[in-house]
């Protein structure tokens, strides 16, 4: 990164001397307060660099010790680009660092510093230790600071850029030539016919063929990356869709598609990912870099799909207090936790898995390997997207990973439309094992459920033939409860995703249990007093 412009003349560093001179009239010398200034001046230039600073973000190192910097600068992939640490006046910078470096705090790029003094470690190696009472000094370590860059990541972003305009091309490829065997060849044709209807039963009777074409696509495109990523060679065999996805696609192989050749334009993008994520050891991070690339490929290839669903991401410190509020309620309301045998918990609408990994950390190691390999799983979840399907199994298994240093395949994440599950016949649901998995989680009671529902009231252009489908069973049950009693005029709205997840998570619950899901101001202060 070019070298910021940074001057004793300018605004925001006159602005950190002058809030350091009013504390010291004030009296105040505590870091807590103190500390504000350098955040300031840290907010301004990572703005400037396209950066953002998250404060206070706890992480795990590889020894599991919890580590929680004041500042944390990442990039817009969530890629970790430097830290901060701020300290009082009176506190030694030099043995606070060794401190922190003992407790597994990164030294590849950190700043600590106290309104007088700053130390700027990189690579492990003390490179500045100024008195920044010095404007020059302070302009020194803020320049080294936001200079600093590892060459992977580096290389990361140019592969990105081009990863951008290749997916288009190499997508329409794929599609031309999916189309033109499902035309010519037979064989193909079978394959693809028998995995269309095995969609359309399992994930919605409306799926078009391009929306399969499409699955198949992000299935090549992505496939190496949940391999070699996650380190986990044997992903394509293990897991029950992407099983049945790679049959579809030997076929498709067998006598038109080099896989790897195609794929050799990709080469820079799938070794960038791979270099980059290995540099990664807190699994959270890799988490948030992984699910970033995700979102940035989904959106920019499948817009209209994610509409459809009403895809929406949550921030992780929403997940952490929403994940710590449900253990409270447990506990004041119901004298339970989530460790508890027979708290049965469920995401119906997982994502990437944040919220299940965040529940699985909550959770003690016994408890945790109880209700992880329970037959049915006391941690359950669905997705209906493939590739964030794919990303949560992933996640999920990792997680239980480094908890227990054992590879135990999780069995609770279920292929499907969760407002499909609520309908009272049986159906295959994609393959027999996951139809399985989905009659278990139908027969399990559930204590908890948590997560981020589908927002979407309709859609924008009637002709994307992506319209938002109906449920018999949830549309009768949100008519005889929610429809009954409102006194709404526009009652339609009381059918979109959102409310039905509501709906089917109160079914779902029964008497007793605990909701909690994502929601805005909007909502709670305008459809909810006016229709429900």
């Amino acid at each position: 990164m070019p070298i910021l412009n940074i001057k004793p003349t300018h605004k925001p560093i006159k602005t950190y001397y002058a809030e350091i001179k009013e504390y010291e009239r004030l009296g105040e010398q505590n870091e807590g307060i103190v500390r504000a200034a350098f955040q300031g001046l840290l907010q301004h230039y990572c703005r400037q660099s396209n950066l953002t600073l998250l404060c206070e973000k706890t992480h795990y190192t590889q020894e599991k010790r919890r580590i929680t910097p004041d500042g944390e600068i990442v990039d817009t992939f969530k890629l970790p680009y430097g830290y901060w640490e701020a300290k009082d006046t009176q506190d030694d910078l030099h043995v606070e660092a060794n401190k922190k470096f003992a407790a597994g705090y990164p030294s590849k790029n950190i700043v600590i510093q106290s309104p007088t003094h700053a130390l700027l470690y990189q690579r492990g190696e003390l490179q500045l230790d100024l008195d920044i009472t010095e404007p020059r000094n302070l302009v020194r370590v803020l320049q080294g600071f936001f200079a600093y860059q590892e060459e992977n990541i580096a290389a990361w972003h140019t592969a990105v850029a081009e990863f951008r305009d290749r997916v288009p091309e190499l997508g329409e490829e794929l599609a031309t030539l999916i189309e033109t065997e499902r035309q010519n060849n037979p064989h193909f044709q079978e394959a693809f016919t028998r995995f269309h209807q095995q969609c359309r039963t399992s994930i919605n009777p409306n799926l078009s063929v391009a929306a399969v074409e499409e699955m198949l696509i992000q299935h090549l495109l992505t496939e190496r990356i949940f391999r070699t990523v996650f380190d986990n060679p044997d992903f394509t065999r293990r897991n029950i869709i992407a099983r049945e996805i790679e049959t579809v696609i030997d076929v498709l192989t067998e006598r038109t598609l080099n896989r790897s050749e195609f794929l050799r334009l990709l080469e820079p993008f799938y070794t960038a990912i791979e270099q980059t994520s290995s540099t990664i050891t807190d699994f959270s991070q890799k988490q948030g870099f992984l699910n970033t690339v995700y979102e940035q490929f989904f959106q920019g290839f499948s817009v209209k799909i994610a509409d459809t669903y009403g895809i929406v991401y949550t921030p992780q410190p929403i997940v952490d207090f929403m994940v710590k509020s449900v253990e409270h309620i447990l506990r004041t309301e119901f004298n339970r936790s989530l460790s508890d045998t027979g708290v049965n918990i469920i995401d119906p609408f997982v994502g990437t898995g944040n919220f299940i990994v965040r529940t699985m950390q909550e959770l003690d190691p016994i408890s945790l390997e109880r209700k992880y390999t329970a037959d049915p799983p006391e941690l359950q979840c669905n997705e209906v997207m493939l590739l964030p399907y794919y990303i949560a199994n992933l996640n999920i298994e990792h997680e239980f990973y480094t908890a227990t240093n054992r590879y135990v395949p999780y069995e609770g994440l279920c292929f499907v439309d969760t407002f499909e599950t609520a309908e009272d016949r049986q159906m295959l649901m994609f393959t027999p094992d996951n139809t399985a998995r989905v009659e278990k989680q139908k027969e399990s009671e559930m204590f908890v459920v948590i997560g981020n529902p589908p927002y979407n009231v309709g859609q924008v252009n009637e002709n994307d033939n992506n319209k938002n489908r109906e449920y018999e069973t949830m549309d009768t049950s949100i008519k005889d409860t929610y429809a009954k009693d409102s006194k709404a005029t526009l009652r339609s709205q009381l059918y979109d995703p959102y409310i039905k997840a509501i709906r089917w998570s109160l079914d779902r619950i029964g008497e007793e249990g605990v909701v909690a899901f994502i929601t805005n101001n909007s909502f709670i202060e305008g459809k909810v007093r006016q229709s429900m």
